[in-house]
């Protein structure tokens, strides 16, 4: 879903930046597009480690609360991802990145798109990560089973 709310949110800088500022100069985004892929690329290897602080994720797959009886809490898939999309994670991608692409180089509307690397990275990882366990990871909240400190994801054992 951040996926979705990135684009949500480059459309929205997209088109006030455009209306407000016109199109920006082409030699100012290839430095932007140069240090958007280079970082992209750095993030999107260390989510694949252990490196917690800087965004990898292999600790929080493998301290996931497995729970015992997952039935009643697990969600459906459609409520699963209505509730992972984020207006508020939205507004936080929007507000921030439009007022820098007005007050200061038009293309740091573009910003949003940095995270899709990095998330996108974050799934396949975590799609693979399963599969390899045979393990279903998700975010949610089990009165029954606390995450605890630390800790941000449940796992069940995926059925066959």
């Amino acid at each position: 879903m951040t996926v979705a709310e990135a684009l949500c949110a480059l459309a929205v800088n997209g088109i006030v930046v455009l209306i407000v500022r016109g199109v920006p100069e082409v030699d100012a985004a290839w430095l932007f597009l140069g240090t958007l892929i280079a970082a992209s690329a750095v993030f999107g290897v260390i989510v694949c480690t252990r490196l917690s602080w800087l965004g990898g994720r292999k600790q929080d797959f493998e301290n996931a609360v497995s729970l015992t009886n997952p039935g009643p809490v697990l969600p459906t898939q459609g409520e699963s991802l209505r509730r992972s999309f984020d207006w508020g994670f939205l507004s936080l991608l929007v507000v921030p990145t439009l007022v820098a692409a007005l007050a200061w180089e038009p293309w740091f509307a573009f910003w949003p798109l940095a995270l899709l690397p990095d998330r996108l990275s974050a799934g396949i990882y975590g799609l693979y990560w399963e599969r390899r366990h045979n393990v279903l990871l998700w975010r949610g909240n089990v009165a029954a089973q606390p995450l605890g400190k630390g800790r941000f994801l449940y796992s069940t054992v995926r059925q066959p």
